[in-house]
């Protein structure tokens, strides 16, 4: 057989060499499957912190929702003690619950000091 016969050209020769694993090719194959594993953990540590802040503000929006409630009440029960305090209303149930009434000017007495 001639050397045309096997693959080769005419008149160049076929260079070939072995390809061993080096300690060079061996420490790149370490520091690729590290810089995967970096980046791994780097793109779960994201969707950890993007569901934590997602959970915080749907608490965030509960909590203002309950506040704004409560604000609401204390206006409602705002309103309603000044309306149980205003000066006609307890004058009215000094004088018809309680039997009470002003004293006469003659009652009165002034002290000095």
């Amino acid at each position: 057989m001639s050397r045309a016969g096997r693959g080769a050209v005419a008149g160049k020769t076929m260079v070939t060499a072995r390809v061993h694993a080096s300690h060079a090719s061996r420490s790149m194959l370490w520091l690729n499957l590290a810089a995967l594993a970096l980046v791994l953990i780097s793109a779960f540590a994201v969707i950890h912190s993007t569901h934590a802040c997602r959970e915080l503000y749907a608490r965030l929006q509960t909590l203002e929702s309950t506040q704004w409630s409560l604000q609401e009440d204390y206006g409602r029960l705002l309103l309603e003690e000044s309306a149980w305090a205003s000066h006609y209303r307890v004058e009215k149930v000094a004088r018809g619950e309680l039997n009470m009434a002003a004293p006469d000017l003659a009652r009165y007495k002034v002290v000095m000091p």
